[in-house]
């Protein structure tokens, strides 16, 4: 898992308190790229004890931003942005011990910073404990710790965590086995944005598993996620067009999702042969339109 540190995020994160000018001139020399002047600023009031600016340090050491990068500097200074009760630094700190950065995996670490920073609040840190709590980092899954973490960020908003909560409930792991409540938590994360969601929310209805039956909803769900990329979704939305179920029955439309779904990784015979057997003139018509695809990014609200 890759951490993108965003210094402005961390400072947002932290205690709310009445900024001092200067380190409000340190967050404008860092938006201006003027990460020397910025060092000159910050550290100072880091070395006062200012918990934004210990943040600010971190992600300047870590980034190599005005200074030569040195994972030890910046672990330095975010566990004493952390032990200072910067939610911001507690959440990368937790993720550095988690991703691998600092060497070997340290799992516990890790979770105990998590921990700080979700007891605040933070829906990203619930949601990276419940990822602890599956066994993602080679811990020991504990699936209802899992499931009250991603609840607890599934309930602030984070669309990742009310898909997990959605395949907790779809397998019965740490909750009771509930079809109608995963697809509740699906549909939330896919009109987020989540492909996989949108996926898995669409398969639930198409089938009629847990909610009414509808296959032409459904393939809707499935269609939204193709067009973000999904190669599952591309697989499934190829047949539903091959088939005209839940899709009005169009060959080029099921070549050209084939076509992009097999660059993705989801090869189908089934469907490569049914490609075979249409006009050339149709075959490179889907080319065409597969070539020209681009992903659609998912438009917040929708």
């Amino acid at each position: 898992m890759k951490l993108i540190f965003a210094v402005l995020m961390l400072l947002a994160w932290g205690t709310p308190v009445l900024a001092t000018p200067s380190f409000e001139e340190a967050v404008a020399m860092f938006e201006d790229k003027d990460f020397k002047a910025a060092i000159e600023i910050a550290e100072p009031l880091a070395n006062e004890g200012d918990p934004r600016a210990m943040a600010m340090m971190g992600a300047l050491y870590h980034s190599g931003s005005g200074v030569e990068a040195d994972i030890k500097k910046a672990v330095t200074w975010f566990t004493k942005a952390a032990e200072n009760d910067h939610p911001g630094a507690q959440f990368t700190l937790a993720m550095l011990y988690l991703d691998g950065s600092l060497g070997e995996l340290d799992p516990e670490t890790g979770a105990k910073w998590l921990e700080k920073a979700a007891t605040g609040g933070n829906a990203q840190a619930q949601y990276n404990l419940g990822l602890v709590a599956s066994g993602v980092y080679g811990t020991t899954p504990d699936w209802p710790a899992a499931a009250q973490w991603f609840k607890k960020s599934a309930e602030a908003g984070f669309a990742e965590a009310q898909y997990n909560l959605g395949l907790l409930y779809l397998d019965g792991k740490g909750v009771d086995a509930d079809q109608l409540t995963a697809a509740t938590w699906f549909s939330k994360a896919a009109v987020q944005g989540l492909s996989e969601a949108a996926l898995d929310y669409g398969v639930l209805v198409f089938r009629g598993e847990g909610v009414q039956k509808d296959e032409a909803v459904g393939a809707k769900w499935m269609l939204v996620a193709a067009r973000r990329g999904n190669a599952i979704a591309q697989n499934r939305v190829a047949k539903l067009y091959a088939t005209g179920r839940g899709l009005a029955l169009d060959v080029v439309e099921a070549m050209k999702w084939n076509i992009l779904a097999s660059r993705g990784g989801r090869a189908d015979p089934w469907l490569d042969d049914f490609a075979a057997k249409q006009p050339e003139s149709q075959r490179q018509e889907a080319q065409s339109s597969a070539d020209a695809f681009k992903p659609e990014e998912a438009k917040s609200g929708s």
